[in-house]
């Protein structure tokens, strides 16, 4: 095969673009790359002009990046952490609810039940015994709470 015949210069551009995204991630270039390759297959089963070359090249691109880049965006990214001042992830408990076991009277921390244990926990506001709370961060092993 010619060195020159679409085909191999699709092949060529779909790999340099996959290479360029290692070195600019974003996941956009991978779905160009794959776009090129595509091009390449349609040029080697047929012999496209170059309008109709480049129509696939584009088309098939934008197609592979709207409904593939969410998907592989989730494949190689992975969970984002939120971290409070300490360095502490919050991740695992913010949003989470609990029940206050011991009420909490600012600036005295309380106790809440959360997956079956007691936390210490704070609030900024009084919370009386029984309420539900939500989980807004964590200090070490104190919750920090408002009321729900």
């Amino acid at each position: 095969m010619d060195w020159s015949h679409p085909a191999v210069i699709w092949f060529v551009i779909g790999l340099v673009l996959f290479l360029l995204e290692l070195a600019v991630p974003g996941l956009v270039l991978l779905f160009f790359g794959m776009g090129a390759w595509l091009t390449a297959i349609i040029c080697l089963v047929a012999s496209p002009s170059l309008d109709v070359q480049l129509l696939v090249f584009i088309l098939s691109s934008v197609i592979f990046l709207v409904s593939l880049r969410k998907y592989v965006n989730k494949l190689f990214s992975g969970r984002k952490k939120t971290e409070t001042n300490n360095g502490e992830n919050i991740d695992d408990y913010a949003g989470e609810k609990a029940v206050v076991v011991e009420s909490i009277i600012p600036p005295k921390k309380g106790k809440v039940e959360f997956h079956g244990t007691n936390w210490n926990a704070e609030a900024d506001e009084q919370i009386e015994q029984g309420a539900t709370i939500e989980i807004i961060g964590k200090d070490n092993l104190t919750l920090k709470v408002r009321k729900v």
